[in-house]
């Protein structure tokens, strides 16, 4: 019988990150199933109405996501006329991504569902910001290494 804290699951900071978040992504899942969202698609789009016109691999590093997973989800949200690529003139390797009308249009759909998220969970805003920090400088710490 194992004793050691260390190996209790429930002991485990990346376990509890990991329930945490997948948790949180089935709530985001019943608000963007009305938007026809992804939670991928929808936090690229974060990224996008807060930063239009980036580069593909910059998206890509602000999201974590590598170029095989990138390019997939860029077609999708292009299909859904929600953004568009263009190459950089100047250089060719450059793709930048910007945001269409339509996908404009979305950012108000979606305005409301972070509060939302919050409120079906019971988390009081100021504990929300408290997590956020520590989490941001987990992330950091992580990142270092």
């Amino acid at each position: 019988m194992v004793s050691d804290k260390n190996l209790i699951l429930e002991n485990q900071l990346s376990f509890i990150m990991y329930a945490c978040s997948k948790e949180t992504i089935k709530r985001y899942k019943s608000y963007l199933k009305n938007v026809d969202l992804t939670y991928t698609q929808y936090i690229a789009m974060l990224v996008l109405w807060n930063g239009d016109n980036i580069t593909v691999n910059e998206l890509g590093r602000k999201l974590y996501l590598d170029s095989g997973t990138i390019t997939p989800l860029l077609k999708k949200l292009e299909s859904k006329g929600l953004v568009e690529r263009a190459r950089d003139i100047s250089d060719e390797r450059n793709v930048f991504v910007r945001v269409t009308p339509i996908g404009q249009q979305l950012k108000e759909k979606v305005r409301n569902i972070p509060e939302n998220i919050l409120e079906d969970t019971g988390i009081p805003m100021s504990e929300a910001n408290d997590i956020l920090v520590d989490l941001k400088s987990v992330l950091e710490r992580v990142n270092q290494k």
